[in-house]
């Protein structure tokens, strides 16, 4: 018996009308909900003329699957009152009988999947001559240790035919029944192949069954018996680890003493079939319906079952949620339900009959994403063109502009040079080798000999200079670099 309390919440439900002056009546409430949360019973200095009640969360509980007895108390706590009463409630329409204890625990034997859900306990009792009643809510979930045995069996026989094989079954099943009940395991036949033998494909056939181990069966928890929540669920892992070698050992026995099984009826003749093989495969999977969600701290590889809104295929170990167009009401189911022809559902999860919406309510919806697509392939060209145009357009504004001012530039860079070029030779006067003592003074020509063959290049190009700059253009570009001497540099002042 595993239970595992969540921290208790608590809110009022209905609140008496208390009366007297405002501050008395607000002291009067935070009584009431510092009594709910802590547990203890309310004890008010005045007399209550109306009902009371509160509502508290008492947390998740997890019951194995298939356990021997399994008792829930109304109460998470000890409550000392008198002549109390219990009744118990599930959340599902369809009206159900519990069998309750006179201390008011709910019983559970063979607990299934289909038991858990939300469950709520209300006691009532008269406290200083008030009606007083406190309510309990529970979320129940089903849970089973990972652990399985598969089994795999090889039969020969002259004949292959269903109904010979359908009769060979049911007497193999009848035989393994007395196993079950010795060993408190289940034994499923999964699945049958028929298919010739090797050796001789004309008259001899080879039978395979799958054969599946539960090791849930009747009374199987028989040692666990602790009302600890760490002590019983160490207890179900020893027991299951226990009774998997059991039931193996036991198998391996059972066929070497069963060698040959016959089928035999009223209408169909006696056909032998003879045991040749037998295999064993531990497993480590969920039952379906079940799924690993480590909800269980005290055991994370175990399997929980899976709520509503989701369901869990044979052989898989994760819970699902329902696929759209189809809805699970229940706990631990395999597969969900479709809807009805002409109805969808909206989302994923669908956990009720009413989530099944007509077709047409959701068609604008599925229309526009299926034109999502089209809208891209007319939309994606469109801009590449627009982009496309803009680049040229921008390319050739670029160039006008670019033919337009390069002119302009050159011209004014040539005037520009002209301009510095006279400026310079007027003001340093250059005199050759010849000039007399009152020539004026020279300078370096370094300079001047740069700028005069960037303006006779210009002249070339932007049109004729006067005849007197032509010869003095000239006379400079001839010489040599003159040196200033000291008589030269008297002169000059």
């Amino acid at each position: 018996h595993t239970v595992h309390w969540g921290r208790m919440l608590c809110a009022p439900r209905v609140w008496p009308d208390l009366g007297g002056p405002r501050v008395l009546g607000t002291i009067g409430i935070l009584t009431l909900v510092l009594c709910s949360c802590s547990g203890q019973p309310v004890s008010l200095p005045w007399d209550l003329p109306a009902i009371s009640g509160w509502e508290h969360q008492g947390g998740l509980v997890f019951i194995h699957t298939e356990s021997s007895l399994y008792s829930l108390p109304c109460s998470p706590i000890e409550m000392e009152v008198a002549d109390p009463t219990y009744r118990w409630v599930q959340d599902r329409a369809a009206p159900k009988l519990f069998s309750v204890t006179k201390e008011g625990h709910l019983l559970f034997q063979h607990f299934q999947a289909g038991n858990s859900g939300k469950y709520s306990c209300t006691i009532s009792y008269v406290k200083h001559g008030v009606p007083v009643s406190q309510t309990f809510h529970y979320s129940i979930f089903g849970y089973h240790v990972l652990r399985g045995l598969d089994a795999v069996l090889l039969f020969h026989s002259k004949l292959c035919e269903d109904e010979r094989t359908k009769r060979f079954l049911w007497v193999l099943q009848d035989k393994l029944r007395q196993l079950e009940i010795e060993q408190h395991c289940k034994l499923q036949l999964n699945a049958t192949f028929c298919f010739p033998s090797l050796n001789n494909p004309s008259e001899e056939f080879i039978i395979q069954v799958q054969l599946e181990v539960s090791l849930f069966g009747p009374h199987w928890d028989k040692h666990c018996n602790s009302q600890d929540m760490e002590t019983v669920t160490d207890c179900y892992c020893k027991t299951v680890w226990h009774n998997l070698g059991q039931v193996q050992l036991a198998l391996t026995g059972f066929f070497k003493e069963h060698k040959s099984f016959h089928a035999t009826g009223t209408d169909i003749p006696s056909v032998n079939f003879t045991n040749k093989f037998v295999g064993f495969l531990k497993t480590k999977q969920c039952s379906r319906g079940y799924g690993q969600t480590k909800q269980l701290q005290r055991c994370l590889d175990c399997c929980i079952v899976c709520p509503p809104g989701m369901f869990n295929p044979p052989r898989k170990s994760q819970c699902s949620l329902c696929p759209v167009g189809t809805y699970s009401l229940t706990y631990g189911v395999a597969f969900c339900a479709p809807c009805k022809d002409g109805m969808i559902t909206r989302v994923l999860g669908a956990s009720s009959m009413m989530d099944c919406v007509k077709k047409e309510r959701t068609k604008q919806a599925v229309s526009i994403v299926q034109r999502i697509p089209v809208l891209l392939l007319i939309i994606l060209p469109a801009l590449l063109a627009i982009n496309f145009l803009f680049i040229l357009s921008s390319c050739y504004w670029f160039y006008q502009e670019y033919q337009v001012t390069s002119p302009r530039a050159s011209k004014m860079t040539g005037s520009t040079t002209k301009m510095e070029m006279v400026t310079n030779f007027f003001r340093f006067p250059r005199q050759g080798p010849q000039a007399g003592p009152d020539a004026g003074p020279a300078s370096d020509t370094s300079h001047l000999d740069t700028s005069a063959s960037q303006g006779g290049d210009e002249e070339h190009t932007h049109g004729a200079p006067s005849p007197a700059m032509t010869s003095n253009l000239a006379t400079v570009t001839d010489e040599t670099t003159p040196v200033l001497t000291l008589e030269d540099r008297k002169d000059t002042f």
